[in-house]
């Protein structure tokens, strides 16, 4: 049974998150620079239909608390009417930015999840769950810092825990 929704769970990131919403190569010097690089990618591929409203939303959250969660990453979210599709965008930097986070240490991977205000918060929870699990393991976390495939940081993020 647990099993099942795993591989459910896992086909749901698999579903939201794709090669062009993955920058490997993000330029940015600061948190609003990173979510602004990967907010352009979501707007991009139609996923976010108002670029300026839905950094609004992700910054007002931001306020809530902490989003970097230690290790060099941060899973900043917004839950808005500008989401047309539930998506992840991932962007590393090469150089660690300044981030409030949890270890203090510089964030180089950005996971920003869009999620649409009609979703549940259900849906938002589900996951930040999957990929919180992922990230628990220290493997994962080095090859997100290290790989340059695309493919990989899909199945990295996705892949069902044992």
């Amino acid at each position: 049974m647990m099993e099942g929704v795993k591989k459910m769970a896992s086909r749901k990131i698999d579903g939201i998150l794709n090669e062009r919403l993955i920058d490997l190569d993000l330029v940015a010097r600061n948190k609003r620079e990173a979510i602004e690089g990967l907010v352009d990618r979501l707007y991009e591929v139609g996923n976010v239909t108002d670029r300026e409203d839905f950094i609004k939303d992700v910054f007002e959250r931001e306020k809530e608390g902490v989003t970097g969660i230690g290790n060099h990453i941060a899973i900043p979210h917004g839950k808005s009417d500008a989401v047309k599709a539930t998506s992840i965008a991932v962007g590393r930097v090469k150089d660690g930015i300044p981030w409030e986070s949890l270890d203090r240490e510089p964030v180089r991977v950005v996971i920003l999840f869009a999620v649409r205000n009609a979703d549940t918060t259900n849906v938002h929870l589900k996951l930040l769950s999957e990929v919180a699990m992922a990230l628990a393991d220290d493997d994962t976390l080095k090859r997100l810092l290290e790989t340059d495939d695309k493919k990989e940081i899909i199945h990295l993020l996705s892949q069902e825990m044992n």
